[in-house]
């Protein structure tokens, strides 16, 4: 009995020891990371379709528009896609000079179907790139430039860096999120970049060459699409590029009841993926002679962020009493070696990319925002969200946050 419990704990053990490893190297990296190379300014652009779907948004849509529309030429255009909407959202798009595609399905809804229906309208006069934009974003000034142009030069899809705003006086719960938002989203993509690795998409400021985004299908319901789409992507041959010259922002919600739907949809979707692609990936990284599809296999093996650090600390304590019981200490020494792996890469990712985002004493609420997310964690168990739910807009765009 002492042998197999001890066996199961060491087990478990190895098994978080891959997605700590992973973590550690990927912030590691980042942190001794260079500049993003970008594309040299001067180089031509490329004739550009911008993509946004919108469902009820008419508070954001406006102010979205403007900052993209700005930005464009005029061989480039932005196309709203109205799904299903009941408010003013395609008024207010046409106002500010959007081509408005209305779209009314109320069997197959969610973002997918609204992009494949977009795309089928682009086939008429394609152009270059594809760029895809939420439409409760702010894009930065040459966003959408700088990721169409490595969209062409690479012929892959292109992740701009998306990040979270937190509102005015953002609560520890906001605060952490946003880190964590920003090691998924920045500081792990950064990492992998600069070891030559695929980048996992995240849902906005996606920018894609015609014939990419052409081999692959965007007709479904996934609650991430985005996560499905970059795998997607990978194995068409068409592997996700990460730059963070390039910035696209959104605002957490403030209301309870959003950011939970919220959370729950992104980790949600995140383990479902997680589940059923990490496995894909590897059978076509072994296949095809990819490590470039094995690169994100790893990368997505890595569960969220607070789910990890629960699973580290749920195993760590069941192994601490073990040894105190009389089994082996090993699987508790290798947990606890572990731990200091874990606690550092996060300390690594806050000292360079996380100090303005939360103050370092911040952190030390991490345990409180982990205990907020087992009610989310254990859901997933029980009864896992599998069909699209808009999260509701703070009357606030990102881009009169601050």
């Amino acid at each position: 009995m002492n042998e197999l419990l001890s066996l199961i704990l060491v087990i478990l053990a190895f098994g978080l020891a891959i997605p700590i490893a992973v973590l550690w190297i990927e912030c590691c990296v980042a942190f001794f990371a260079g500049s993003d190379p970008t594309s040299a300014p001067d180089s031509p652009e490329p004739r550009i379709s911008v993509l946004i779907p919108a469902h009820n948004e008419a508070p954001v849509i406006g102010a979205t528009l403007t900052g993209i529309i700005s930005q464009l030429k005029e061989t480039d255009q932005a196309i709203v896609i109205a799904d299903n909407c009941t408010d003013e959202t395609a008024t207010i798009a046409r106002e500010k000079g959007a081509t408005v595609l209305e779209r009314q399905d109320r069997d197959n809804r969610g973002k997918g179907y609204a992009l494949d229906y977009g795309l089928r309208h682009l086939r008429q006069n394609p152009p270059e790139v594809v760029v895809m934009v939420d439409a409760d974003c702010r894009v930065e000034p040459g966003a959408i430039a700088t990721i169409a142009r490595k969209a062409r030069e690479t012929g892959n899809a292109v992740q701009a860096l998306y990040l979270m705003e937190t509102p005015p006086d953002p609560s520890i719960k906001n605060s952490i999120s946003a880190f964590a938002f920003l090691v998924k989203n920045w500081v792990r993509p950064l990492g992998l970049a600069r070891m030559a690795g695929p980048c996992v998409l995240t849902g906005t400021g996606m920018a894609f060459p015609w014939s990419g985004i052409q081999s692959v299908s965007l007709a479904s319901g996934n609650i991430v699409e985005d996560m499905q789409l970059g795998v997607d992507l990978a194995i068409a041959g068409y592997p996700p590029q990460f730059t963070a010259a390039a910035k696209v922002l959104g605002l957490l919600p403030t209301d309870e009841k959003a950011t939970t739907s919220q959370r729950t949809r992104w980790e949600h979707g995140h383990l479902e993926t997680l589940r059923t692609q990490v496995p894909r990936l590897l059978k076509a990284a072994v296949s095809k002679g990819r490590f470039d599809l094995f690169q994100m296999a790893m990368d997505l093996c890595v569960p969220p962020l607070s789910l990890l650090v629960l699973l580290w600390v749920g195993v760590g304590a069941i192994a601490l009493l073990a040894g105190l019981l009389g089994f082996s200490w090993l699987p508790a020494l290798i947990l606890g070696a572990q731990g200091l792996f874990l606690i550092l890469a996060i300390l690594l990712a806050w000292g360079k990319f996380g100090r303005s985002v939360i103050p370092l004493k911040t952190l030390l609420g991490i345990p409180l925002y982990i205990l907020w997310k087992i009610p989310l964690y254990l859901g997933f168990f029980v009864k896992p969200q599998k069909e699209w739910v808009r999260t509701e807009r703070d009357l606030t765009p990102p881009s009169q946050s601050k």
